[in-house]
């Protein structure tokens, strides 16, 4: 627990960096049961829109760098998960999209991640739990 004076900024980025990885620890014990790191679902999450995102919308979209994403597409592309395609508006950009074996797992994942929220839920309670969400939404728009 913080001292009585450290400063809020200091408290806050402790705070929410154990919260993430107390949550990323509870979902890692979901998700290790089909063998898929969080940061994968993650990635797979994003892509089932279909859309196509560059490496760069990928990176800032799940929070990873870009070598460490890179070595984790490169790794899902070798499991059929994930593919990549050459932007047709930019020869120099790729696009990942995610495979029909990446779309079956992201489903899978997706209702671990499901049970997950609804263990928060009854955890906190629906109020807690959308005013932890609006606050945190707050604190990030106010730092754009």
């Amino acid at each position: 627990m913080a001292k009585p004076n450290t400063p809020i900024t200091e408290h806050l980025a402790y705070l929410l960096a154990q919260a993430n990885r107390e949550i990323n620890r509870q979902l890692e014990l979901r998700l290790s049961k089909e063998g898929v790191p969080v940061e994968q679902w993650r990635i797979l999450k994003v892509l089932s829109d279909g859309d196509g995102h560059s490496m760069g919308e990928l990176a800032d979209a799940v929070l990873l760098n870009h070598p460490t994403l890179t070595k984790m597409i490169d790794r899902m592309v070798s499991d059929t998960l994930v593919y990549r395609v050459q932007d047709p508006h930019d020869r120099r950009k790729v696009l990942m999209f995610i495979a029909d074996r990446g779309k079956v797992l992201c489903k899978k994942l997706n209702s671990l991640a499901v049970d997950q929220e609804e263990h928060i839920l009854e955890s906190y309670g629906d109020k807690s739990t959308s005013e932890l969400k609006r606050l945190l939404e707050s604190l990030i728009d106010s730092s754009n």
